[in-house]
């Protein structure tokens, strides 16, 4: 190859991601974790023993 020719160059490999902006990407980032997360478990409530009620006279 002589130094005249120009030489190949490899092209960028695009990442699939072209034309989506940066925050509709970190939406759709949170939506996803959001989604996949489940709730959290209920807290146990502890049971207060019952007072004693004086009958009425």
């Amino acid at each position: 190859m002589s130094k005249t020719e120009p030489q190949a160059r490899p092209r960028p490999q695009s990442s699939g991601l072209a034309g989506v902006s940066m925050r509709d990407l970190l939406a759709s980032c949170a939506a996803a974790t959001a989604v996949s997360t489940p709730p959290p478990a209920p807290e146990p409530t502890t049971r207060r023993p019952a007072r004693e009620h004086r009958e009425a006279a």
